[in-house]
């Protein structure tokens, strides 16, 4: 009989720490971050914010590469299988809104957005789902006056000036962003009929490169340039174009977007190229913000801000220290 005692006790021990463990498991929270390039250096410092969130908090994060529609969904499928209760996603089209919706409630997955908004089926901004990104046509301004000024500080006649757009006008970040130099450029009274419209296959140097070699050999009346861009990328293959073209860094003035690894190394450089600055954007709100703001939904049920719009601020060679730590970088 006391043997018979002691086994139930033992058997009740191991069935009370069973389920304890259980309990444990399903309290451990997991959070999905998704990026559509992840091997760009804005996503990989979104990345390791969030990475410090996880830290801090104390929640897992489950990092996802996702550059189409099918990885995107096979990645949502994935969080579900393991159990994590939500995601932050930077999506390789805005326009499979609806169909990441609809998986994510299929899933009882929250979800919010990070750097590009979902759109609906008509084209309009989901609304309910929570955003952080940019504010890009005041962003695209910021790049438009600083050509405009260096233009005036080099004497530069605007007549004689071509501009070149290194355009990706499917992602509509990307197109506020070119928007808003023109729009700037065009106050300045530059001339609307010197831009040159070089379209990219993909938002990196290489397409970039391409699309602006082709443009150049096309708009060779032109000895003078202004470049500009989505992202730091682009604005880089602009400039190798034109290196590749035989246009010296004095003949051109290109400014990018997102204050990225590449544009730390051109700065680098020994040589000045026509590289002249970007407009550092914070990839640490983006990051670290999101990913706490998905675990406190997750956590305590406190759904993030609906939309959320960052800003950014020019650096140059000369001021990278100062403005990284106004940026807090």
């Amino acid at each position: 009989m006391k043997n018979i005692i002691r086994k139930s006790i033992a058997m009740l021990g191991f069935a009370t720490i069973a389920l304890a463990s259980h309990a444990a498991m399903a309290e451990e929270t997991k959070i999905g971050f998704l990026v559509k390039m992840p091997e760009e250096g804005w996503f990989q410092e979104e990345w390791r914010f969030a990475e410090q969130a996880a830290k801090e908090k104390g929640f897992t994060l489950i990092k996802i590469g996702v550059p189409n529609g099918e990885k995107v969904m096979s990645a949502i499928d994935n969080l579900a299988a393991q159990h994590a209760q939500g995601f932050v996603i930077c999506v390789p089209d805005v326009k499979l809104g609806t169909a990441i919706v609809a998986k994510a409630k299929q899933l009882n997955l929250k979800f919010s957005t990070v750097d590009d908004r979902l759109i609906d089926g008509k084209g309009k901004p989901i609304e309910s789902v929570p955003h952080m990104g940019i504010s890009a046509f005041e962003i695209g301004k910021q790049v438009g006056a600083g050509l405009v000024a260096e233009m005036k500080a080099r004497g530069w006649n605007m007549n004689e000036v071509g501009a070149l757009r290194i355009s990706f006008d499917e992602l509509p970040t990307a197109k506020e962003r070119t928007d808003g130099v023109l729009d700037a450029l065009k106050a300045a009274g530059f001339p609307m009929a010197n831009v040159v419209n070089a379209p990219e296959v993909k938002t990196d140097t290489e397409s970039a490169f391409n699309a602006g070699s082709t443009a150049l050999l096309k708009n060779q009346k032109f000895k003078k340039w202004l470049a500009f861009g989505l992202n730091d990328e682009s604005v880089l293959g602009a400039v190798r174009a034109a290196e590749g073209q035989g246009i010296k860094a004095d003949s051109m003035i290109a400014i990018g977007i997102g204050g990225s690894a590449s544009a730390v190394s051109e700065f680098a450089k020994k040589d000045v190229t026509a590289f002249l600055g970007t407009v550092l954007i914070s990839p640490k709100r983006h990051g670290y913000e999101t990913a706490v703001n998905m675990y406190d939904w997750a956590k305590n049920g406190k759904a993030p801000p609906a939309l959320v719009l960052t800003s950014g601020k020019i650096m140059y060679r000369g001021n990278q220290k100062e403005v990284k730590a106004e940026m807090g970088l």
